[in-house]
């Protein structure tokens, strides 16, 4: 499993950075200098000059790649007027201009970081609506991280349920896509034997079974 850590913490070191690399560590049980982390702050410069000319340069495009091909996303941003901060945003506005299915069907987790608990709802008002809208698939637990949660075991927990959901979405997307067969098509298997096929394509949607109901009546 891939899995490539953005982080938007702007300090050396950075809490940001520390709370991204330990969530990727315990989904995938690689030491963290294992694990791909883009840090946003080196790529400030490009991001803004992206929205001017349209085009990234090479370090951001690396970045953005790594991003679009990875098997799963961990993004951390330090709270910012309670909400994500700004260049967190940008990256992923970029990022959307350039490919705007490049974080459909992602499993992504979100998290953050603050220096009061009183703004751990930033998970659930700003970061969840926003990679709902980029169409990635966010798992249910996110993780925030005030100063004061640095060493608790509370914070532990919390990244050992996150992390495991992450690990387990990602598994279970990948064997999905592993057993498509075709644009849309997947195998269907009744006592071990592949005998039908479901093609998305081929699906009528609610409204217009209604409405022919509706209308036989």
């Amino acid at each position: 499993m891939s899995v490539v850590v953005v982080s938007a913490g702007l300090s050396v070191p950075s809490s940001t950075r520390l709370l991204g690399e330990r969530l990727a560590a315990a989904a995938t049980g690689q030491a963290p200098a294992d694990v791909r982390v883009i840090e946003l702050r080196d790529l400030a410069v490009d991001i803004a000059h992206n929205f001017t000319s349209g085009f990234p340069a090479p370090a951001l495009a690396d970045a953005m790649d790594a991003v679009t091909g990875a098997d799963g996303l961990i993004v951390v941003t330090p709270v910012f007027s309670a909400s994500y901060s700004g260049l967190f945003k940008s990256f992923f506005d970029v990022l959307g201009v350039r490919d705007r299915e490049a974080l459909a069907g992602k499993p992504v987790l979100i998290a953050a970081t603050g220096g009061t608990p009183r703004h751990s709802l930033v998970l659930e008002h700003a970061l969840r609506p926003l990679f709902a809208h980029l169409r990635a698939v966010v798992v249910p637990t996110g993780v925030y991280a005030a100063s004061q949660d640095w060493g608790d075991k509370g914070l532990d927990a919390r990244i050992e349920r996150a992390a495991g959901e992450l690990a387990a979405l990602t598994g279970a997307l990948s064997a999905a896509s592993g057993g498509t067969d075709g644009a849309g098509a997947i195998s269907v298997t009744r006592g071990g034997v592949a005998d039908d096929k479901f093609d998305a394509r081929n699906v009528v949607p609610f409204e217009e079974q209604l409405a022919a109901l509706r209308s036989a009546g």
